[in-house]
């Protein structure tokens, strides 16, 4: 689970800090001071949080208006942390999961994170993202996957994320069949991502990609050239 923090408060934030920090599930945690910050935060990462945990007295706009915003960028969940109560009704017809007031205990924290992992596993996961070491990925952003032993990489340039699969089993996901094609026993493509083809005379090919790896395709796949613009 990603987390989002946004509190003015420096000691706020480290206390909501300390008790996520005791869940096994937390795998990241981001922190921001004010709204602007939050925004700028979110729209900077390649995955959206799960949670955003909010403030709502706070310069550069408050918590309710940001809660809107983080909507509208897909956060999964709302939940107010809060000395000010006169907010709660204002908070719910966001459809906040929960209202929090301050000081928070370790206790009330769990009671509302166990309501997220609820509706997390409600919800199903969309065809077109995965998770991979505990971030949320765009199967569009990934270039290419390579077998490595027992796992897989993939290639999202600047990163290469690793995660324990084969890659008979990655390829016969839900969603992931369709966006790539296996070109060689160790690797597949996102035809997407396919700059260039050069045709070997061994009946084998060479694929450019938009990162500029190259990539081989084996005899045994070279019906799949027909993906590929001649």
């Amino acid at each position: 689970m990603r987390v989002l923090i946004v509190d003015d408060e420096p000691a706020a934030r480290a206390r909501l800090r300390r008790m996520l920090a005791a869940e096994p599930d937390v795998a990241e945690l981001l922190e921001a001071a004010d709204a602007p910050a939050a925004l700028a935060l979110v729209h900077a990462q390649s995955a959206v949080p799960d949670l955003a945990l909010l403030d709502i007295e706070m310069p550069g706009g408050n918590g309710v208006q940001l809660a809107a915003a983080l909507r509208t960028a897909g956060v999964g969940s709302i939940i107010f942390s809060t000395a000010h109560a006169e907010h709660a009704l204002q908070a719910f017809e966001l459809a906040a999961l929960d209202y929090l007031l301050k000081p928070c205990t370790a206790e009330r924290l769990a009671s509302a994170l166990a309501r997220v992992r609820e509706r997390l596993a409600r919800s199903p996961e969309p065809v077109g993202e995965w998770w991979v070491d505990g971030r949320r990925v765009r199967l569009a952003d990934v270039q290419w996957i390579a077998a490595a032993d027992n796992y897989i990489q993939l290639h999202l340039p600047p990163h290469c994320l690793l995660e324990r699969a084969t890659l008979a089993d990655a390829l016969a996901r839900p969603g992931w069949a369709a966006r790539f094609l296996r070109v060689h026993r160790s690797h597949a493509v996102n035809p997407a991502h396919v700059q260039r083809l050069e045709r070997l005379g061994s009946g084998e090919a060479v694929l450019t990609l938009t990162c500029g790896d190259t990539l081989r395709v084996s005899r045994g796949y070279r019906a799949t050239l027909d993906a590929f613009a001649p």
